[in-house]
């Protein structure tokens, strides 16, 4: 049980994919401007990053060394599509909102990154932990950098308007998006070395 608490665990702090190992920035800064988006992208990739390590995990013996990553991306936009599908079947406003950056996943180097460093090498219960892990690290620091990106620069919170007027504006934009991700990955690192 402590190793398999461990793999889920380092993903969310000692390997978070955002705030240590600084990966996946293209859809960190570009879907936080709001709590639920973060959210919603954060799910969204763990969702490919459990079935991707799955996979991966089941066929990697059988995968050449010279042709395993064109194999490991084809399983991961397998997945993407999968998600596309069903996002646009069941919750298409969601769809909407995060557009463009759903099949970027396919190219998220967390993604790849997992089934290279964790997938290819582990079984599938371990890597489908480690899926988990990973996948709760970034989802977390998606929501945490879009809840203090949508509070400051709108005055809400999950969408729930609790300041009157607009916010800063700089906050919604793209130098906000650096603003606050530089700060939080400050803050983590500084209370993960104590």
């Amino acid at each position: 049980m402590g190793k398999n608490l461990s793999l889920i665990t380092k993903g969310l702090i000692k390997e978070n994919p955002v705030f240590v190992l600084v990966l996946g920035m293209c859809p960190t800064l570009a879907t936080t401007t709001s709590a639920i988006n973060g959210l919603e992208m954060g799910l969204a990739t763990m969702f490919v990053l459990i079935f991707s390590n799955i996979v991966i995990s089941l066929i990697s013996p059988m995968v050449p060394d010279k042709v395993h990553i064109p194999v490991y991306i084809v399983v991961i936009a397998t997945f993407v599509t999968v998600l596309q599908l069903l996002m646009q079947a069941f919750v298409p406003t969601v769809y909407e909102s995060l557009g463009l950056f759903i099949p970027l996943i396919v190219v998220n180097c967390i993604v790849l990154g997992r089934a290279e460093a964790f997938a290819s090498k582990n079984g599938v219960w371990a890597s489908a932990l480690d899926g988990v892990g990973i996948g709760l690290g970034f989802t977390l620091a998606l929501t945490v950098i879009g809840l203090v990106r949508e509070v400051l620069g709108s005055g809400s919170l999950f969408g729930w308007k609790f300041i009157a007027g607009d916010g800063m504006l700089a906050f919604v934009l793209a130098p906000g998006a650096f603003m606050v991700l530089g700060y939080l990955m400050v803050l983590f690192n500084k209370f993960l070395k104590k």
